[in-house]
């Protein structure tokens, strides 16, 4: 009879909590909700229950039941930006809705540079200072917490526990880009904003494009059909997955320099390096003479271990490595890592540890983007219990492998991140019942070195966003990659212009706008710290399109060119109050003939042209400005906006 009356007590607790009125993540408190349109509220109450939503700006009552399952919706119209307000759900039982302002909402989304917090790994410029104004209780922060799925979910979660009001304390590590552009809307427009920060690092555009699309794009059928047949089957999927890579690694260790055999030998103590070139770490090797480069490259450091250390268990730190490593310690494999934000901390074990000279090889392994051992140079090192050795500075590195005509590495489906329509299933689907008045995205690294298949990659994504959230005008503003990596004269061959290029593509489509931030990147960071900057040329193409503001929101952007002799013509929309150089000297520029050949050009302005020339180029054919990582372009409006980067040719 005890047991019975504790089972049947649980039932009861059991039923009570299922009975409760459920609502998706994004419903919370202090939300912003946005004005002059239909909200679907929804979510689970008891089967066939007899609900009422009562909403506080205007007190109507809508009435309405739970179907079978206990799944309940009801839409409600809201009116023009105001509040605060309060919305009543009831099954009986009240559930209210607090401090509800009525606005603009705008949905943020990318990689990194979209994720980049105010402070916390960010720390955009002055951030400190960004941080203690940050009291802005009209603006309203909502951020999604990271997950990935093969299939579409029913619901997001929020890592701050829902929606919040922006102050020093929510704000810290909330996307900086999605704060600053919320902030300028605020000051302009004068009524309440939210903004839902949806982002990821490191992330590729075809994460974020729902099976629907992507099984319609060129590069993606095949992919999306085998997901399909396997009825988007985890399980099925992955083992699908390790057999293709089994493969994939097997043609990088019978190619790969440093193996024998299929044994790596590179790591041997006694393999001579002499003539191997030598790189300061940490950093990426894009910058430090491996410009574009994905494969492997290993590693050689000799240190001293002292006798004291001789048997001990020692920490050795290498910093962050991405993408993916093999640690060898006097030729005997100790470690293996991956993660491109993962730090590297492992630890040799005594037995390995014997006193003199000790060698560290780094086998490392970079599929695209970004490679190398990066990260701060106090976090590489080798210690035991009493002391260490310092490891940044001078290694020797030989190339193992380059990529560049291999098939791209396999993703797997499961748990990455750059799966194929993982962060749309998981972050984005869940939310487009939400109304939002557009979105602003910065996205693209993840995709260098696949510009070809980005132009229609990235238009498709845009289609699919408006299509899921049912609105073919939805606002779509992006971000064009900031110039990055060592700065050269001229130009230069690179994937970098061409992603540009693929971005700027999208722009034929209506009510899209670009923000060119060619001006305002670090050669040595990927992660531009003035995020102020970014977030106002966004705000302006958002007042400008959007809200109707009579103000230039673009820099100078290629029209069209005349070729007149030995000079080109090169006429420009988008020029507001005239085009300049700044500085004073016009930069950027370079012209070529029929030899493909180009050169430096010396360029003058005339009205809404610029006219190019060049001793050398007797018969010029083709233009190209800002063409490369990072060239120095000073092509300007009046207003202060730069001119995107292009090119005339197609070579």
């Amino acid at each position: 009879m005890k047991k019975l009356f504790i089972l049947l007590c649980l039932c009861l607790v059991v039923g009570s909590a299922r009975a409760k009125v459920t609502l998706p993540a994004i419903f919370t408190d202090n939300m912003v909700l946005q004005q002059k349109t239909q909200v679907t509220l929804y979510g689970k109450a008891a089967a066939g229950k007899k609900m009422t939503v009562t909403t506080g700006w205007d007190h109507e009552q809508y009435r309405f039941h739970s179907d079978a399952e206990g799944n309940w919706s009801v839409r409600i119209p809201t009116p023009e930006a105001g509040g605060p307000f309060d919305i009543t759900i009831s099954d009986g039982k009240k559930i209210t809705l607090r401090n509800i302002l009525i606005g603009e909402v705008w949905f943020c989304s990318g990689q990194s540079n979209m994720e980049m917090p105010v402070a916390g790994w960010g720390k955009v410029l002055n951030y400190e200072q960004e941080v203690a104004a940050a009291d802005y209780p009209c603006i309203r922060l909502f951020q999604v917490k990271k997950a990935t799925s093969l299939a579409p979910a029913a619901d997001v979660a929020s890592t701050m526990g829902g929606w919040q009001e922006c102050s020093p304390a929510s704000v810290p590590e909330f996307s900086a880009l999605g704060y600053f552009f919320a902030r300028r809307l605020w000051q302009e427009l004068g009524i309440p904003v939210g903004v839902i920060d949806c982002t990821w690092g490191g992330t590729p555009a075809e994460a974020w494009t729902s099976y629907s699309t992507l099984k319609n794009v060129y590069g993606y059928v095949d992919e999306m059909r085998d997901l399909s047949r396997m009825n988007f089957d985890a399980a099925k999927m992955q083992e699908r997955y390790i057999s293709k890579m089994d493969n994939w690694r097997a043609g990088l260790l019978t190619d790969d320099r440093g193996y024998k055999d299929r044994r790596p030998y590179w790591c041997m103590p006694d393999y001579d390096d002499t003539r191997w070139e030598e790189m300061d770490l940490p950093g990426y090797w894009e910058g430090k003479g491996l410009k574009n480069f994905d494969g492997t490259v290993w590693f050689r450091r000799t240190v001293e271990i002292p006798a004291a250390w001789a048997g001990q268990d020692l920490t050795l730190s290498l910093a962050m490595i991405d993408d993916e490593d093999i640690l060898y310690w006097n030729g005997e494999e100790a470690a293996r890592g991956s993660g491109f934000t993962t730090p590297r901390l492992y630890t040799i074990p005594a037995k390995m540890v014997k006193p003199g000279k000790a060698v560290i090889t780094v086998r490392v392994s970079d599929y695209g983007g970004e490679g190398g051992i990066h990260g701060k140079a106090e976090d590489m090192y080798l210690s035991s219990a009493q002391d260490k050795i310092p490891l940044a500075g001078k290694w020797k590195y030989d190339i193992g492998l380059s990529l560049a005509k291999y098939p791209i590495a396999p993703v797997s489906p499961v748990g990455s991140s750059s799966y194929p329509t993982v962060l749309y299933n998981a972050m984005v689907h869940p939310l487009v019942t939400f109304p939002v008045k557009g979105v602003i995205w910065y996205q693209g690294e993840a995709n260098v070195g696949r510009a070809a298949e980005y132009t229609d990659l990235f238009q498709a994504l845009i289609h699919d966003w408006r299509d899921k959230w049912n609105n073919p005008d939805m606002p779509f503003y992006f971000v064009q990659l900031a110039n990055f990596m060592e700065r050269v004269d001229g130009q230069e061959e690179s994937p970098w212009p061409e992603l540009r290029e693929a971005q700027a593509k999208a722009l034929c489509m209506e009510h899209t706008g670009m923000a060119v931030i060619y001006d305002i990147g670090e050669a040595g960071d990927i992660h531009p710290k003035n995020k102020q900057e970014v977030g106002r040329r966004l705000s302006l193409i958002a007042l400008a399109d959007t809200y109707g503001k009579d103000l230039t929101c673009s820099g100078p952007r290629y029209a069209t060119y005349r070729v007149d002799g030995d000079r080109v013509e090169v006429e420009f929309s988008c020029t507001g109050g005239g085009l300049q150089a700044k500085g004073g000297e016009l930069k950027g520029f370079v012209i070529s003939g029929p030899d493909h050949r180009f050169h430096k050009a010396h360029a003058v302005i005339s009205g809404n042209k610029v006219i190019l020339s060049s001793p050398e180029v007797k018969y010029p054919v083709a233009v190209r400005y800002g063409w490369g990582n990072n060239i120095e372009s000073t092509l300007y409006n009046a207003e202060g906006l730069p001119a995107s980067p292009f090119r005339t040719d197609n070579w």
